[in-house]
């Protein structure tokens, strides 16, 4: 079974109880950061809740996505922390592309 997770004071909670999971989902915003660059990259990065961690290692419950019609990037991360820091990492990159 997927671990599942809710966030308190942006720490990630382990939860076996799957109606309070489904409560801090619908009661709660997920997004870390997003933005779109003037090149027309969105970059959005969010807190995924279920671990997406497959074989052993730290749980991957965090996501930011780069979309744009020419190419897409994702990554995964463990904290809000490593989430923000990766966030600004991919601003970083795509914002100089044409």
């Amino acid at each position: 079974m997927t671990d599942k997770y809710i966030l308190v004071n942006k720490k990630a909670i382990l939860t076996n109880d799957i109606h309070e999971w489904g409560r801090w989902f619908e009661e709660n915003d997920r997004l870390v950061k997003q933005e779109t660059l003037d090149n027309g990259y969105l970059i959005s990065t969010v807190f995924l809740g279920i671990d997406h961690q497959f074989g052993e290692g730290k749980p991957l419950i965090f996501e930011t996505i780069v979309f744009h019609e020419d190419e897409s990037e994702q990554i995964r991360y463990s904290t809000w922390e490593e989430a923000e820091e990766g966030h600004n990492l991919m601003v970083e990159k795509y914002k100089g592309k044409a």
